[in-house]
């Protein structure tokens, strides 16, 4: 996958229940043949599910660079197999949900969200500034 030309997969798209998932296995790919672009991995959204499936970026790049995506979303499953469901969906919302967490943060992403849509006021959290940026949450 190559970053400088396409966009990854958007945050929200699944894969064994968690949202992001698609997204990371682009970048991991991107990353690994150095076509990351101004994309960064692992970013702190990656870091979440990095965190939530007791693994690191390294680990991660070599799985995905190694087997597909069925065998990736198998490896996920038995990761998650000890999980309730609730623990997943509310990682999953973390995620969704995910805002700036202080007032300089706030005003880089008002400031980013500006620059791409001053009119999406409604843009709070970022998987939907993402969205928004790649064009997958429609102008108002």
């Amino acid at each position: 996958m190559n970053l400088n030309e396409a966009f990854p997969r958007s945050p929200r798209d699944t894969m064994s229940g968690l949202v992001h998932i698609p997204r990371m296995i682009d970048k991991a790919r991107a990353a690994r043949q150095n076509n990351l672009g101004e994309y960064i991995f692992p970013c702190p959204i990656d870091e979440i599910i990095l965190e939530f499936l007791k693994t690191d970026s390294e680990e991660w790049v070599r799985l995905v660079n190694s087997r597909s995506e069925k065998l990736i979303g198998q490896w996920i499953a038995n990761k998650c197999s000890h999980y309730h469901t609730k623990e997943i969906e509310s990682t999953n919302k973390k995620i969704l949900e995910l805002q700036p967490d202080n007032e300089d943060r706030w005003k880089h992403f008002i400031n980013l969200r500006d620059m791409i849509d001053s009119s999406r006021t409604d843009v709070s959290t970022w998987v939907n500034l993402i969205d928004l940026e790649e064009g997958r949450l429609q102008s108002r």
